[in-house]
């Protein structure tokens, strides 16, 4: 019977996040080769190559994916089975940034469960875009975040998650105006970017009616059917329509969890693996 060394898990986590041996070899304290050795075993008892390796680093393969996610579930939960039986509960607390969108669809879910396990933690929330989270974690004022990124092929991706065409009605008024009206957020947001250039790629004259930082403010325009705005498919509410014939097709992106420091603290640490584990489920 296989069974699999958590030594070995832990450290291709480490490895997977890190993009390079020779960067996770520092993290870990140990030297690449024996690193490299051990991401050789690990291969060996699953069976399958789990790393693309070149000169400008590693890449995980499909089956290096699929064990990212079991590995990172596996090492939160014997985390907190030690910390639970050794009397050493989590305690202290932590900030997480996330854009609205994320935090009406997913944060109930995620921080119910979370601090069922770790009711000593105190968690404080940042709502903020992308754009405005990163600057945050680079000035530490916030110790992680979830957040967007366009890059499909990035290995911190958790789950993805498409952008679609939100109004009053399946086939709204405005969609028979010659410049169509879009309700949209910042210029430097991921949706704004993706609405122009799906409008410009298609040759599709619009203008940017109404802007607003808000999800809610920009909810509340395409309830009035004035405009037609682009949000998250999960944060799209009940009584308003994903628009699906007579526009272009947005794109999809990832959310990733980043934290402001290189060696995250033990709550960060244990909240990022909680996320990663229960994000794709929801």
């Amino acid at each position: 019977m296989r069974t699999l060394d958590l030594a070995l898990l832990r450290n291709f986590v480490v490895v997977a996040r890190a993009g390079s041996i020779s960067i996770a070899s520092l993290q870990v304290g140990r030297t690449q080769s024996a690193l490299s050795m051990q991401m050789q075993r690990l291969e060996d008892a699953i069976g399958h190559a789990l790393l693309h390796r070149s000169g400008s680093g590693v890449r995980l393969t499909a089956a290096g994916e699929k064990l990212l996610v079991h590995a990172e579930a596996i090492l939160a939960q014997h985390d907190e089975i030690l910390a639970d039986m050794g009397g050493t509960a989590l305690k202290g607390s932590v900030s997480l940034g996330c854009p609205e969108d994320y935090s009406i669809a997913f944060l109930p879910d995620l921080l119910r469960g979370f601090c069922a396990l770790h009711p000593d933690v105190e968690l404080r929330m940042v709502c903020a875009p992308t754009t405005e989270l990163r600057p945050l974690l680079h000035r530490r004022q916030i110790d992680m975040g979830l957040v967007s990124i366009p890059d499909l092929d990035s290995p911190d991706i958790i789950r993805k998650e498409s952008f679609v065409w939100v109004a009053d009605a399946p086939e709204p008024d405005v969609l028979t105006h010659t410049v169509l009206p879009l309700a949209l957020s910042a210029p430097t947001s991921l949706d704004y970017r993706a609405a122009c250039d799906a409008m410009q790629a298609t040759n599709r004259r619009y203008r940017v009616a109404f802007a607003s930082n808000s999800l809610a403010g920009l909810i509340a325009i395409a309830r009035s059917g004035q405009a037609i705005s682009v949000l998250t498919k999960t944060a799209v509410p009940p009584d308003l329509h994903v628009v699906g014939s007579g526009l272009p097709a947005l794109p999809t992106i990832g959310i990733a969890v980043e934290f402001a420091e290189i060696r995250p603290s033990s709550i960060a640490s244990a909240l990022g693996n909680y996320i990663r584990s229960a994000l794709p489920l929801l």
